[in-house]
């Protein structure tokens, strides 16, 4: 039977979030309410565990490091009926090395969906806007292109390259979450090694895959991107959870939380789509 991989790299150190007393994606932001109706303090990664729930995951894959046993603790072996397992990153070794730490969990025939943890995005349902048979990134429209991995496609939505931290990026739309098959999965496992694991950051190995004859798309559904691993980021999705709850997000011409035209605001003000 073909499974959906949740994979979730939590191994990062949360440098920018320091002085902390526990993993950073277990940072309470916002609120969850119990059966019995009381709220409770929500994590930060909840979200991204709920949106990978809304689209079909019935596994999921943390990668940890070896001082981060507090998310074990937290998540334990199953969340709404989906076993958990988890992995150890020793080091830190970027992006890549940590996806490739559940390698051996996947079978070719599986799908896999891979998000970060630290942030908080809408719509809910984004990652069911991806198709099942190919490299699939979901696309978030953000004032600082620069910052992130910015994707640039042709009209059709064709993946041509991705643009890592570049100074004046040809797209506003960054990947905030990606969808691929268990093959494409192990095929880009095969080119990081070729080059002899010297990518740290997921857009170049992309650019390699490329460059092999792989391909890839982007959808552009995504509304509404908050880093929350940092201070100013953690103000900003309090705000974006706030207004989700006011407007279900049902205005999508509000300038304060996304931009995809060319020229973007000249001051970021309270927009929600900064680190």
């Amino acid at each position: 039977m073909n499974r959906m991989w949740g994979i979730i790299p939590a191994a990062g150190t949360g440098s920018r979030m320091q002085p902390l007393a526990f993993s950073k994606e277990l940072l309470p932001v916002g609120h969850r309410s119990d059966p019995d109706g009381r709220e409770r303090p929500r994590a930060v990664s909840e979200y991204l565990i709920e949106r990978m729930l809304v689209a079909g995951v019935d596994k999921f894959c943390f990668v940890i490091s070896p001082g981060k046993s507090d998310i074990l603790e937290y998540y334990g072996g199953r969340i709404s009926g989906a076993d958990v397992c988890y992995v150890v990153q020793s080091r830190p070794a970027g992006l890549c090395d940590a996806l490739f730490r559940a390698r051996m969990l996947i079978s070719p025939d599986d799908s896999i969906l891979v998000g970060l943890p630290d942030t908080i995005w809408f719509p809910v349902d984004g990652l069911g806007h991806l198709p099942d048979h190919t490299l699939s990134f979901l696309l978030f429209p953000v004032y600082h292109p620069e910052l992130f991995d910015a994707v640039v496609t042709d009209p059709e939505g064709h993946v041509r390259k991705v643009q890592v931290k570049q100074p004046d990026p040809e797209s506003t739309w960054i990947w905030g979450a990606f969808k691929l098959p268990g093959r494409v999965f192990h095929q880009l496992h095969g080119i990081w090694e070729g080059r002899e694991r010297t990518d740290e950051y997921l857009g170049t190995l992309v650019n390699a895959y490329l460059e092999n004859g792989g391909s890839a798309t982007a959808v552009r559904a995504g509304e509404v991107y908050v880093d929350v691993g940092t201070v100013h980021g953690y103000r900003e999705a309090l705000h974006a959870l706030a207004w989700s709850q006011e407007s279900r997000f049902e205005n999508r011409d509000d300038s304060r939380f996304a931009h995809s035209g060319p020229n973007p605001p000249s001051s970021s003000g309270t927009g929600l789509l900064v680190p």
